[in-house]
């Protein structure tokens, strides 16, 4: 099974528990992440852009290169652990060329409900296998 994961903008709340998790199953050092969150918005951290009345601010979750690609254990249904822990149900794991797998089928689901769905570019140097969906209503 491939190890892709669908990262709904849309639901993801910029809690950092996606990279939390990492960094304490692996025991990071408090400096070391394989994963992030970035705020769009402001260009700080969760702060929004644009002004009043009509700000805006989202959040992204990044893999970086570093990121191991792990597979879970039997507690966390084999997913990783970041889309193991995400709270607000924002990532879905699976293999993209399976079109049985979760992550096939949500994001054909999004898709059908007028969600753009993209990869980043080559030059954010992240980790491959990751695609995000984003509705702009």
């Amino acid at each position: 099974m491939a190890n892709n994961i669908l990262v709904n903008i849309n639901r993801c709340t910029g809690c950092w528990t996606c990279s939390m998790s990492c960094k304490m199953q692996y025991k990071l050092e408090p400096e070391t992440f394989r994963q992030f969150v970035r705020t769009i918005g402001g260009g700080e951290i969760d702060q929004p852009g644009g002004e009043w009345p009509n700000l805006y601010l989202k959040w992204m979750p990044i893999w970086k290169q570093s990121c191991i690609g792990c597979r879970g254990e039997a507690a966390t249904d084999f997913k990783p652990y970041c889309v193991y822990n995400c709270p607000a149900g924002a990532l879905t794991y699976g293999d993209f060329d399976d079109p049985d797998s979760e992550a096939s089928k949500r994001e054909a689901q999004l898709k059908q409900k007028g969600f753009r769905v993209y990869e980043m570019p080559v030059w954010e140097d992240t980790r491959p296998g990751i695609r995000y969906a984003e509705n702009s209503i």
